[in-house]
């Protein structure tokens, strides 16, 4: 089994997270992985070149995520978590959430539909709720933000492994959406470089031929400024896989070239791809 779609990745990806999952050292649980990939996420696993070696960097931001959304939520007030292409994600069901916090999954009906009724007779630890819909239309999408961001104070949205599949200006637009909700924070996203989209592009193109990526802009998070969303913080994947020792293979001969590297140069890997905490700007 090919993938055919950008929510045939959400199946992959669950894979990854089983197998950390099994591990006598996991840095995260989530019991529910195997079950939602299925016997179709094994399958696609098996047609993607080197699969092993790009598990570290998805199971990283998995992990840095989770810490991320917990402090948001604990220690910064956050009242509603807003998972856009939440795929199958399972972070209401796995983390130790308020139960007066609400978390709301948007995605497509078809891979929203499927998750919840996977886990239909599983208790999530805060107020669930799923929104099976397109948010590439942008009449949806402003009534939904509209009416969350009526509700609530302090929003954070999730965009995890979503913005890569979308072209510049589909971001854009909704970076414009997301701001235009005033209670809405923070926005929480991955982020990759023009460098790495190229690698992958050379070492794994045909497996995502049906799901192409798209956005890695040059200029980074500066991209997001001029939209209202500027950057708290950069959490780099390199760094962070070798504090919870999970690097990719090579690394260490990446460390050692780094050393002889100009500054400007060892920043530029250090921002190849990693998970950024954006916070909205005042209007």
């Amino acid at each position: 089994m090919k993938i055919e779609n950008v929510s045939d990745t959400a199946r992959w990806v669950a894979c990854y997270r089983a197998m950390e999952s099994e591990r006598p050292d996991a840095i995260f649980r989530d019991p529910f992985a195997k079950r939602l990939a299925g016997p179709e996420g094994a399958a696609i696993l098996k047609t993607i070149p080197n699969a092993l070696s790009i598990a570290p960097p998805l199971i990283v931001r998995t992990a840095v995520l989770d810490e991320l959304i917990l402090d948001r939520v604990n220690h910064h007030g956050a009242d509603l978590v807003l998972n856009l292409a939440a795929g199958l994600d399972a972070r209401p069901w796995r983390l130790l959430l308020p139960a007066e916090l609400h978390w709301v999954d948007v995605d497509l009906p078809g891979i929203l539909n499927y998750k919840t009724e996977m886990l239909r007779d599983e208790r999530t630890h805060c107020r669930y709720e799923a929104v099976a819909t397109d948010l590439t239309e942008p009449g949806t999408r402003t009534a939904l933000f509209k009416r969350l961001g009526a509700r609530h104070q302090r929003v954070l949205v999730i965009t995890e492994g979503l913005l890569i599949y979308l072209k510049p200006d589909q971001v854009a637009n909704l970076g414009r959406a997301l701001h235009s909700a005033t209670s809405f924070r923070w926005w929480l996203t991955d982020l990759a470089s023009p460098r790495l989209l190229r690698y992958i592009e050379r070492s794994h193109a045909t497996a995502f031929a049906s799901a192409p990526f798209h956005f890695a802009p040059a200029e980074g998070t500066a991209f997001f400024r001029p939209l209202g969303w500027g950057e708290e913080s950069f959490r780099s994947t390199i760094v962070e896989a070798k504090r919870l020792r999970r690097e990719m293979r090579g690394a260490w001969i990446f460390r050692l070239i780094s050393r002889l590297m100009p500054a400007q140069r060892v920043e530029e890997f250090r921002r190849m791809s990693g998970i950024v905490l954006l916070t909205r700007d005042s209007p």
